[in-house]
């Protein structure tokens, strides 16, 4: 049987084979149309692209169909299909969302999606809404799930509208993209491994420059055709460049991740993946802002709109108050003299301020808070000061303690349902003897429990993912396989 990542390899180099024979037609052009050339180039390069998301997407994807409680890791099961919010926008699905809003002057776009879906995207959106000039691109934030097609999309005729820090942004995501990769992999399976990724130009982050900037909580306003667009940054969100886009004569707002994957839920101030801290103050500036322009539908990059003004303003209510709460509660422990893991255990959202937490969690923007105003050292450990982990003594402590000691107290962490303690003491024991069954199989029983808590409790997709991964990666899961 031919492995499915072979099956993927063998249907990208079609793709390729199209894209070359096209391009090799595109150059006998050059010498009588150059414009021509260049036209049938970029429909290779669209073709192609289309072929391998196409695949890319049915073999990651698994059981097609929608998500059933927002979770953003799952976003690669959606269909790609267009859907109207109102006669003049419209949205393709997919991993992120593309939104056109057509005018009688040509269109403007939010968001170009994932790469490997944007061809699609393109299409469908050419096809069914519009195939008018493209105007502007207002781009949310610099996450490759966002600005994924925007080669495919801009022309020289059209502005790219973003942040003024989307640049930055853009450059320390792409230098750290070798080291993230994994992560991201990690929380995120559909993805494709590192080296099995299409080394296509088209394909590759980075290298978007806009035309057009905004700066933190100023406004963009322009006109196109009978319709009204203002752009606004409001950073705090999902990094330091995102923006929003208004139409204020539908009162529409075109949110991006502002709020993530649901409305309304625990914004994520931290993301386990790993990126620069998400300050609360300024989440709160922003969301301030925008309840400020009493929107009747918002359309988030990814899932499905909200529609109703009272229900908008009593989420987007909840959440500012979610989140003063948590940082109001983290000061005051810090000036109470509560360490980090006292404040961790101890802050929970009263009922009236229930979120779900399924992308953000209260307890690591708890710790997220901490570390933002008091950086890294805790001050209540000088080894916190040196390159020297707890880790590094693990394998000694071991041979000190013996197996037998440290499996028995592990095991009566797990009877007394303590199974982060047990992972501790199986770290231990593993250090000293890394094939050790019983310790093996005391860690497996840790996770397991952790993973019924999380899909049980808050649901939240990381930690989920996250210990999927650790179940995955264990001796019993490899034997399992025939690895």
């Amino acid at each position: 049987m031919i492995s499915n990542t072979k099956q993927q390899r063998g249907a990208i180099g079609k793709a390729l084979l199209v894209l070359l024979a096209l391009l090799a037609a595109g150059a006998l052009w050059l010498y009588l149309d150059k414009e021509a050339a260049q036209g049938l180039k970029r429909e290779a390069e669209t073709r192609s692209m289309e072929v391998i998301g196409a695949v890319a997407t049915k073999r990651l994807a698994g059981d097609a169909g929608e998500e059933t409680h927002g979770s953003a890791v799952d976003l690669i099961k959606r269909p790609i299909e267009i859907r109207e919010v109102a006669d003049n926008v419209h949205y393709a699905t997919g991993v992120s969302n593309t939104i056109m809003i057509s005018t009688s002057e040509g269109n403007v776009l939010f968001d170009t999606g994932l790469v490997l879906q944007s061809a699609m995207q393109l299409r469908l959106l050419k096809k069914e809404v519009s195939d008018a000039p493209l105007r502007y691109i207002v781009l949310s934030h610099s996450h490759a799930d966002h600005i994924g097609g925007t080669r495919f999309w801009a022309s020289a005729e059209t502005d790219i509208i973003a942040h003024q820090n989307f640049k930055e942004e853009q450059r320390y995501l792409a230098e750290l993209q070798p080291y993230q990769y994994g992560r991201n992999r990690t929380l995120f399976p559909w993805m494709p491994a590192w080296e099995d990724r299409p080394d296509i130009e088209m394909m590759r982050y980075g290298g978007i420059e806009p035309t057009i900037t905004v700066d933190d909580w100023k406004t963009y306003d322009f006109t196109l055709g009978d319709t009204q667009f203002q752009v606004i940054g409001v950073p705090g969100a999902e990094g330091a460049d995102n923006i929003v886009l208004w139409l204020p004569q539908q009162k529409i707002l075109v949110a991006g991740d502002f709020f993530g994957p649901q409305f309304p839920q625990f914004p994520n101030i931290f993301t386990m993946r790993g990126e620069k801290i998400r300050k609360p103050i300024e989440y709160i500036t922003s969301l301030e802002k925008l309840m400020a322009l009493e929107p009747r539908i918002i359309i988030p990059s990814h899932l499905d709109p909200t529609v109703g003004a009272e229900v908008i303003q009593a989420g987007m209510q909840r959440i500012r108050d979610a989140v003063q709460y948590v940082h109001d509660e983290t000061i005051a422990g810090m000036n109470a003299g509560k360490n980090v893991n006292e404040l961790m255990q101890e802050i929970k959202l009263p009922p009236e301020l229930e979120l779900v937490q399924n992308h953000g969690k209260v307890d690591w923007a708890v710790k997220t808070i901490w570390e933002y105003y008091m950086g890294w050292f805790h001050f209540d450990s000088t080894t916190q000061l040196y390159p020297v982990p707890a880790t590094d003594v693990y394998a000694d402590l071991a041979k000190v303690t013996g197996n037998a000691g440290l499996l028995s107290l592990a095991q009566n962490y797990l009877a007394q349902g303590e199974p982060v303690k047990a992972l501790h003491i199986t770290e231990i024991a593993l250090a000293g003897s890394p094939q050790n069954r019983g310790a093996l199989a005391l860690r497996q029983q840790a996770l397991e429990i952790l993973l019924q808590r999380a899909e049980d409790g808050l649901r939240n997709d990381y930690e989920i993912y996250w210990l999927k991964s650790q179940l995955a990666e264990s001796p019993q899961a490899l034997e399992a396989k025939g690895l």
